[in-house]
């Protein structure tokens, strides 16, 4: 069984459509598959109507997080929500209002950006998004279609990482409120990518453990991003802490090389993360 956890369709930051993905997924062989766009469940309904015959779907989101380190700025960090129940009111007000937050950063970076002199219009990127959660990742298709760079992970690494004069930083969610969102909405959450030094600064295993003490469930271990080593060191403290471990290749389309299924989740830790799960249903036959 070929079991991909983490995915983003057109409906966040993907370039394909839910229906599109998963007949990518299908074609390559996987057997479940979760959608998980970026704090929002608009594409659940358009993945279950177009699920292939015999494929698991399992609804999700990842929501944007921040740690709040002693002494330090604050760490991004992403948390993998699954099987929770979109109408819980107070994790539906949260992504709606991380939904408004990141339009508004969006549209103050492609200020920016034009200011500069760069070619973009939000509102050319916003009509390209049609309907998604507008993000970075559009900016930076703007930015390859006008012929400033070549591809989008070059937009990123040029022009709108961090440390930018164009950079806008967004009012993430504290990862441990998230986590206990996530848990009253019968969702299962699992820190994504936790380790993943190759994208900028990580936590401490401190702040894993705070979380796991908060009411996380898992870590995504195997990751396009983690060394082996980090994949290592995540399973440990997995074993440690008493946490199910998931594997995935955060899929996004043409916006990233990374093919699906390019990492995968043990079939066991899939069981037990269906377990845990109350607050949906998996889409299945």
């Amino acid at each position: 069984m070929r079991i991909d956890l983490h995915t983003h369709s057109s409906v966040s930051d993907g370039t394909e459509t839910p229906a599109a993905l998963l007949a990518t997924a299908h074609q390559a062989g996987l057997d479940v598959v979760a959608l998980t766009d970026h704090d929002t469940t608009d594409g659940w309904a358009a993945a279950a109507a177009a699920r292939p015959p015999g494929m698991v779907v399992v609804p999700g989101m990842e929501l944007s997080c921040r740690w709040f380190p002693d002494n330090d700025r604050p760490i991004s960090v992403h948390l993998l929500a699954y099987l929770f129940d979109p109408e819980h009111p107070g994790l539906m007000s949260e992504r709606t209002r991380l939904r408004e937050e990141r339009l508004g950063r969006g549209e103050k970076i492609a200020a920016a950006l034009a200011a500069a002199g760069y070619p973009v219009s939000w509102e050319r990127i916003v009509e390209a998004s049609e309907g998604g959660v507008v993000g970075r990742p559009h900016i930076a298709r703007a930015l390859v279609q006008a012929g400033v760079v070549g591809s989008v992970d070059e937009a990123f690494a040029d022009l709108l990482h961090p440390r930018s004069p164009h950079y806008v930083a967004k009012r993430d969610t504290e990862v441990r409120e998230g986590i206990a969102l996530v848990r009253a909405a019968g969702g299962v959450p699992v820190f994504a990518h936790g380790l993943a030094t190759k994208r900028g600064r990580v936590v401490g295993d401190d702040a894993i453990r705070a979380m796991a003490d908060a009411g996380l469930l898992g870590l995504e271990v195997d990751h396009p991003d983690h060394t082996e080593e980090e994949r290592e060191h995540l399973r440990a403290l997995a074993t440690e802490l008493g946490l199910l471990t998931t594997g995935s290749s955060d899929y996004h389309g043409t916006n990233k090389t990374t093919p699906i299924g390019a990492c995968t989740t043990d079939p066991e830790q899939l069981e037990a993360l269906l377990d845990a799960g109350t607050g949906s249903a998996p889409f299945r036959d």
